[in-house]
């Protein structure tokens, strides 16, 4: 009896590791799951309390954010957050994940994001106000694939990108307006003036695509991205995203202004130097010509005083 009540506990213990190791978020290792009571696998956000929906992507705010925490162990000297040309900055989310429309970095120097997160603005001080988060509706994803012997054709391509794109990204066909191909360029064209509440973003659709591309992968597991064509590996090497908001930007009239004066300031003074060096060279002509009249007519009158 006592065997096979070891044989049984031990199958339970195995079980129920079995099912804490599953406790795990698909679509972002960035988080820390921990099995409750009931059996549900809870998981969080790694450096904050907010709860990730593990059955869609989450937002590129809040990954940027997550990315940015500090580990346990850390080299002196390194700062947490994202380094980029305004400095070092920690990503501002809203609660629902999307970013906020200003963003400032540790040196208090601000600027305005659209939903991807990306710049549209000159930079300011804490005094700059941003408004509406401008919705990013178009965006264009260039990518190169390794050289081959023969080229894809043009159709399984885009079938095998829209089929990633829908089973991978969880993002709805509609949303791919085109894909071209010329070997070894392809062109892929996202659109999305709107989308519902069920429908993932096309930015943080971008993010994972190019995290997966640059081998840094969001997900969990299965983090190695395949693209197959009809049994062949699309080897991507090369990828680069532009984003189109529905608004253009907004850049800060003072540097214009500021450009105008001085290529006025330049202007002014060459066109006086000008002005003045004609009037000098027409006095000088004239001048000339005043001298060569008298001597003229003087030589003219000197035989007659003979």
């Amino acid at each position: 009896m006592e065997p096979l009540f070891g044989v049984l506990l031990g199958w339970i213990l195995v079980v129920a590791s079995s099912v804490q190791n599953n406790c795990t978020c698909a679509t972002n290792k960035w988080t820390v799951c921990a099995q409750g009571g009931s059996g549900n696998c809870t998981c969080t956000l790694v450096g904050s309390n907010h709860k990730v929906d593990c059955s869609t992507l989450t937002s590129k705010c809040l990954l940027m954010k997550a990315e940015i925490t500090p580990p346990k162990k850390r080299f002196w000297g390194h700062p947490p957050g994202l380094l980029v040309n305004d400095g070092i900055y920690n990503p501002d989310c809203e609660d629902s994940g999307i970013f906020k429309a200003r963003q400032c970095n540790r040196a208090d120097t601000c600027w305005c994001v659209n939903t991807a997160g990306v710049r549209r603005t000159e930079k300011g001080d804490k005094s700059l106000s941003c408004g509406e988060l401008v919705r990013t509706s178009w965006i264009y994803i260039e990518l190169k694939h390794k050289k081959r012997c023969r080229a894809f054709d043009v159709p399984d391509v885009a079938n095998a990108l829209k089929h990633l794109f829908e089973s991978r990204y969880k993002l709805h066909p509609k949303y791919v307006a085109d894909v071209k191909y010329d070997s070894p360029l392809i062109q892929i064209r996202l659109n999305q003036n709107e989308k519902s509440r069920c429908d993932v973003d096309i930015a943080d659709v971008a993010y994972y695509f190019e995290k997966d591309v640059k081998d840094d992968s969001v997900f969990h597991s299965n983090s190695t991205l395949t693209v197959s064509v009809n049994g062949d590996a699309l080897d991507i090497e090369k990828i680069r995203i532009y984003y189109v908001d529905e608004k253009p930007p907004v850049f800060c009239m003072r540097h214009l202004v500021a450009g105008v004066s001085a290529m006025v300031s330049v202007v002014i003074p060459t066109a006086g130097f000008g002005v003045a060096v004609l009037a000098t060279l027409r006095w000088l002509r004239t001048r000339k010509y005043e001298k060569d009249e008298i001597k003229e007519m003087g030589e003219i009158k000197a035989p007659s005083l003979q």
